[in-house]
């Protein structure tokens, strides 16, 4: 298959089924409370709603207010462009392109705060310092589950590194990659996304002002996001790479799948922290992730 129309059906697949994953999460709350709730596809209609409307700019913000949402947006697509889909691999890899991925999500991140503090608002500016507060634990994490992956396969390449760990090691990755998801995505118990009270959030008062195709931008990131993380933690745990490219692919959709039903149980069987836990929960979640690199490490020692 030529490269370029392999990209293009990569990119088609994030773009497309990235918004299902809030869905099953939505739904799969509602159906806990014994509610009825959205449908699966209501962020595909959001979108769709969003980008016919306007954009209302506050008179303070400069250009950056709708250049920010689209380099994250950019970023995010990017990043989970890189990342191998189990047996079918990458469409392009080259050493040293996890560190591209680390440096693609940390400059979404950067954006998001700079595009919520373009307008001069202090609700947002305090969003932005939470999240950016929160971020240096969790980046800490993903680092560190980043260096077990490398220490066991012995490269640096996404396409060659995904070799899952055996034992107790797997499982305790497994634990601290999802409470880095939780926290990298802004789930309970770190964030409510549904909240709407300014004093309590992190993400989403940093959008409080955006509108139109910027918010589209904003929360179809988030979703490619999600399931970025959900892909992630699946192909680090799991030896998806060495079935065949349809058993794989199947294996890492129902794993995506079970991710984010997990996501959605922890909604709604758990309240979100006080903000001076949540640094003791990233913590946690930093030392799940490194004692696989020490056991792996000892290992190979």
């Amino acid at each position: 298959m030529p490269l370029y129309i392999d990209i293009a059906l990569r990119l088609l697949c994030w773009l497309l089924l990235a918004p299902l994953l809030p869905g099953i999460i939505n739904k799969v709350k509602a159906w806990v409370a014994g509610r009825q709730g959205p449908p699966v596809l209501q962020l595909y209609y959001d979108l769709a709603r969003l980008w016919r409307k306007g954009v209302v700019l506050s008179t303070l913000a400069s250009p950056g207010f709708i250049i920010a949402p689209a380099v994250a947006w950019t970023a995010v697509v990017t990043a989970a462009l890189l990342l191998p889909l189990a047996g079918a691999g990458t469409a392009f890899s080259f050493d040293g392109d996890v560190l591209l991925l680390v440096y693609l999500l940390a400059l979404a991140r950067f954006c998001t705060a700079w595009g919520a503090m373009e307008t001069g608002s202090a609700f947002e500016g305090m969003g932005a310092a939470r999240e950016v507060s929160f971020a240096v634990l969790a980046e800490i994490g993903i680092i560190t589950a980043i260096l077990t992956l490398v220490v066991q396969s012995g490269s640096i390449a996404l396409s060659s590194m995904f070799e899952p760990l055996s034992g107790p090691g797997a499982a305790l990755l497994a634990v601290g990659l999802f409470i880095i998801l939780l926290a990298e995505n802004c789930r309970v118990p770190f964030d409510d996304p549904n909240t709407h009270l300014e004093l309590t959030m992190i993400h989403e008062v940093m959008v409080l002002d955006h509108s139109g195709p910027p918010l589209a931008m904003i929360l179809h990131g988030a979703a490619v996001k999600l399931l970025l993380f959900a892909v992630f933690l699946a192909q680090a745990v799991l030896p998806l790479s060495e079935l065949p490219l349809l058993a794989s692919v199947t294996a890492l959709a129902l794993s995506v799948l079970l991710v984010t039903v997990a996501v959605g149980l922890i909604e709604s069987l758990t309240a979100r922290l006080a903000f001076k836990r949540v640094p003791l929960l990233l913590t946690i979640g930093f030392l799940f992730c490194l004692f696989p690199l020490l056991l792996t490490w000892m290992g190979d020692l």
